[in-house]
């Protein structure tokens, strides 16, 4: 009997077909992944498999199997009865999930409650619970709000809510898309670890090298249909289909072949910074002419804090940045949305990054418009506003609004975080011929090692606040000396 099993789900908003005739299936102690780019109807189809499909869908399918229960045509109150029983759901956004006024054990606990087990029987396996899915303390950590904890640590304790009530089936909803690679590879085996413990584990996901780490098979979506499914072994040795060739291309990048070492724009010694505590501590480096130089390290570890001391937002509070001459450098930031004025048409923007870099008033049309084809832009989209664009034209936008100023340095904070695959590849691939063209020097900030292979000839290693490695990225990536870089390279390996 099969855990979860589908068959020809189809959702439609005002009649218009989102997702169409899905069928999928999820044995006992089995991983399936549901990969594809935003749009593709992957998260729509999870939330239609827990019966909590949003306002407004038209839901359809020829039979719905959770277990032994017959779900398809359920009403509402047996949805209620089902959901975290038999089928139950960990999403992206744990801090968003879980109740902010509630300790995390009183939080793991509810579905306990929810589904009748004695209230003298919590207390034991809440903490049971916790222990489970490898949470370090579990007894400090259950009397702990979700605010105390780090992203790890709440997205376990989301998950061993999930697992409460011991479903059939537990839909993991990029349950680690905005993790740090250490982090998600522990969470990553976490998942693969309640899998072979007999839950049948449906993992909704973008990332085909997370997906490589976790899943026995994999269906791929586009567009709301399925265009290719099979075991991940047979996926990654030979995919058939064209888009799924380009997803697995994007997670597969070679080290760049370093190009050749100009002379040094920068260098900096000694570089510390605190906030409220030290958040950058004794940082030396150089930047080199025509170079890009990689920095890498998760969440907290000094990169976006180093990033706008290089473009003078912020000052060191000791040692020094020495730029051996004036340098226009420019910042792209990680969150383009963010970035723009939400009122203003994006030609607007530009053409203010024009006047500041001293463009005369006749001439700012027609440059608006060599910059927006320079990024690979029409010209047409400069009229509509960043919330008309998608990410990846809007990423465009924010480099070309960068390039207004005609810098010598790019600094970029993970300018393709937020982005799909195959939008990442095509935003990479412009920065390297925006780099050979203008002869560039540029400062890559990401948390993704795969990344900075891609576009770095030179890669700082920061944890902490301090850099804990440094050098070429061939010799780094190839002979990595520190422990810490060591673990992240092999977190973000696919296996």
């Amino acid at each position: 009997m099969s855990a979860l099993d589908v068959r020809g789900l189809r959702i439609s908003f005002d009649g218009t077909v989102i997702v169409d005739d899905v069928s999928v299936t999820v044995e006992p102690g089995e991983c399936v992944a549901i990969v594809g780019e935003s749009g593709a109807g992957k998260s729509l189809t999870a939330r239609a498999l827990l019966g909590a499909a949003p306002a407004g869908a038209s839901v359809a399918l020829d039979a719905l199997t959770i277990g032994d229960t017959d779900a398809t045509g359920l009403a509402e109150s047996a949805w209620r009865r089902l959901r975290g029983r038999r089928i139950a759901l960990v999403s992206q956004d744990a801090l968003a999930a879980l109740d902010p006024l509630r300790r995390v054990g009183a939080e793991v606990a509810e579905p306990l409650e929810i589904h009748g087990i004695a209230r003298g029987e919590r207390p034991a396996r809440v903490r049971e619970l916790l222990e489970r899915v490898a949470m370090p303390d579990a007894e400090r950590r259950a009397r702990a709000y979700p605010h105390e904890l780090s992203g790890g640590l709440r997205q376990r304790a989301l998950i061993a809510s999930a697992l409460a009530a011991e479903p059939d089936v537990l839909v993991a909803d990029e349950a680690t898309t905005a993790l740090d690679a250490t982090v998600q590879a522990r969470v990553l085996a976490l998942l693969r670890e309640i899998a072979d413990s007999g839950t049948g584990v449906l993992f909704i996901s973008h990332d085909f090298a997370a997906v490589s780490r976790v899943a026995d098979r994999v269906v791929v979506m586009r567009h709301g249909r399925i265009v290719e499914q099979g075991t991940v072994a047979d996926i990654f040795a030979a995919p058939q289909d064209d888009y799924t060739r380009r997803l697995i291309a994007a997670t597969r990048h070679e080290v760049r072949e370093a190009g050749a070492a100009g002379p040094t724009l920068l260098d900096a010694v000694g570089v510390s910074k605190t906030f409220d505590r030290p958040v950058l501590r004794d940082a030396t480096f150089r930047v080199q002419a025509g170079r890009t130089l990689g920095i890498v390290g998760e969440s907290g570890s000094g990169k976006t804090t180093l990033a706008r001391m290089l473009v003078g937002v912020e000052r060191p509070d000791a040692g020094a940045l020495r730029w051996t001459s004036p340098q226009r450098v420019q910042l792209v930031h990680q969150n383009p949305l963010g970035a723009f004025d939400p009122r203003w048409r994006t030609e607007r923007s530009l053409h203010e990054a024009l006047q500041a870099a001293g463009v005369p008033r006749a001439q700012r049309s027609s440059r608006a418009a060599e910059l927006m084809r320079e990024v690979g832009l029409d010209p047409e989209l400069g009229r509509r506003r960043p919330s008309q664009l998608s990410g990846g034209q809007l990423q465009r936008m924010a480099i070309a609004r960068a390039l207004a100023a005609d810098p010598e340095v790019l600094v970029l904070d993970e300018p393709v975080s937020a982005l799909d695959p195959t939008v990442r590849e095509r935003v990479l691939a412009l920065l390297r011929r925006l780099q050979r063209e203008r002869e560039l020097t540029m400062v890559f900030v990401s948390h993704d090692l795969d990344v900075i292979a891609a576009v770095s000839d030179d890669v700082l290693v920061m944890r902490d606040g301090e850099i804990v490695e440094q050098g070429p990225v061939a010799r780094v990536f190839a002979d990595p000396q520190h422990p810490f870089t060591i673990e992240l390279l092999a977190a973000g390996r696919p296996v």
